[in-house]
């Protein structure tokens, strides 16, 4: 199995993608420069935490509403659009391959986005790429042309009618369907071993396709694992202590030691001892990227980034070639959180940034937990606030399994244990055994005697140490079944 991330197409979307060509239309993936590759200036300052207040300005914000309309284009389809179409599907050759080799099972992706993936492919991820097209107007896009090769044929007047719609993103859309960028974009990612992952594929993980605004498509390295499902993500200053760094090393390392994926940002400061912490265990870590893959910031962590691929994976929905902006790290955030089941904050000031991730985690649903710290040091008013606000204390990684509740779905783990709940992870070597010999049909106490190989006194008290802990219920005086959530 070839252990670099896959994606769930190859010959498929390529296939579908010439065939379902209406009109001779071109059908390439195009980045546009206006907003990826230009911008305001990015400084270091402006990454740091900051006691101002942040205002986003992203590379898929829905940022076009409110413009007066313009005069229609009038450019139809031209003599190379099929050769233009076949060269480009060379070029995804080399970057969508060994479509079943990922471990994870994607869900099923909003319907409005899977339809327009399923019809079109290549049409959707160039429109997904046009600079300005967020979720939102995606979706707006998608509801009024019922495609995205329809959208990317549309006029500029058709294009201006649509809700969030101006003449800056309507002739962004136009253009997108005569420039080479998605030739330069692709063989990048073919050259650089970078994956793109769109909704549905394998490679998307089920998480992020729940949450409110989906990325339209990620740019991936390393192996994403059904494993990782069990994951909690990490956030801090950058200006970290000795405190914050011994705190964020001790907890990451206790997370790894029972099997958990450590996501994070790869900023400097906390962000960096959690990844390096998860490395030097030999545990699992997940960086989300604000920068691009092929630009990794800061650079100071090109060498820590390349070892995240190999025990892990990176993720960032900003495409090569694009200079970041200050906006597109906060918008980050909303992936960390997505792809955790809770998120913890390690020193933040009362306007930091790791702030907005833990908000992100409420807002989906994720726990957040918080690291005390002295009330008179200015990284730890954030975490002091957020306790204050209802966030659950934590000292050590078994407070944060502890407070974890039921998984939304099964993880199967490197050694094939099926976990449930993440008190499991706490479980000793008896208790798992006996946990292991009980399915999900009621089971009799002779035959988890039987196959757990265990002394009876020993495997009676255990099995009510299980039941106490919620892990199995009394089917019967003699059986017990294994309690799903």
């Amino acid at each position: 199995m070839d252990e670099r991330f896959s994606v769930g197409f190859l010959k498929d979307w390529v296939e579908s993608g010439i065939g379902k060509t209406q009109g001779g239309g071109t059908h390439s993936v195009a980045v546009g420069s206006s907003a990826h590759g230009r911008g305001t200036a990015w400084t270091e300052g402006e990454m740091e935490d900051s006691e101002k207040d942040w205002q986003p300005s992203l590379p898929f914000s829905d940022s076009g509403a409110a413009e007066d309309d313009c005069e229609e284009g009038t450019r139809g389809p031209n003599a190379d659009d099929t050769r233009h179409l076949k060269s480009l599907a060379k070029r995804m050759e080399a970057v969508f391959q060994n479509v079943d080799d990922l471990c994870s099972d994607a869900a099923e992706p909003i319907d409005w986005m899977r339809s327009a993936i399923q019809v079109d492919r290549v049409s959707y991820m160039r429109l997904a790429l046009v600079p300005g097209v967020g979720p939102m107007t995606m979706m707006k896009l998608l509801e009024e042309f019922g495609d995205a090769a329809e959208t990317l044929n549309a006029s500029l007047s058709q294009l201006g009618r649509v809700h969030r719609v101006g003449p800056r993103i309507a002739s962004e859309i136009r253009e997108s369907n005569r420039n080479g960028d998605a030739e330069r974009v692709l063989d990048h990612c073919g050259e650089h071993e970078i994956n793109i992952v769109l909704p549905g594929d394998k490679g998307y993980p089920s998480k992020i396709q729940n949450i409110s605004d989906p990325p339209l498509l990620l740019f991936a390295r390393g192996m994403y694992r059904s494993e990782d499902e069990l994951a909690i993500g990490m956030v801090g200053t950058r200006h970290a202590t000795h405190y914050g760094r011994v705190m964020a090393e001790r907890i990451s390392r206790g997370l790894c030691a029972v099997g958990v994926t450590i996501i994070s940002g790869l900023a400097r400061g906390i962000d960096a001892v959690c990844h390096q912490a998860a490395l030097d265990s030999g545990g699992r870590t997940i960086a989300v990227l604000g920068s691009s893959l092929s630009d990794v910031y800061p650079p100071e962590h090109v060498e820590l980034a390349q070892r995240i691929c190999e025990q892990g994976c990176l993720f960032s929905e900003t495409p090569p070639f694009s200079k970041p902006k200050p906006g597109v790290f906060p918008q980050r955030n909303r992936i960390i959180s997505a792809l955790s089941n809770g998120v913890v904050v390690i020193e933040a000031a009362d306007r930091s940034g790791s702030l907005i991730t833990a908000r992100h985690a409420g807002e989906q649903g994720r726990d957040v937990f918080a690291v005390p710290g002295p009330v008179t040091s200015r990284t730890s008013r954030g975490c002091n606030q957020l306790i204050r606000d209802g966030a659950i204390l934590i000292q050590d990684a078994e407070d944060i399994i502890e407070h974890l509740g039921p998984l939304a779905q099964r993880v199967v783990r490197a050694d094939g244990t099926v976990i449930d709940h993440p008190c499991e992870l706490q479980l000793n070597d008896v208790e798992q055994a006996v946990l292991n010999a009980i399915g999900d049909q009621p089971t009799d106490v002779d035959i988890i005697i039987s196959n757990c190989g265990l002394q009876v006194s020993c495997v009676l008290s255990t099995l009510s140490v299980l039941e106490i802990k919620g892990l199995i219920v009394r089917a019967s005086q003699r059986a017990f079944v294994r309690r799903r959530y």
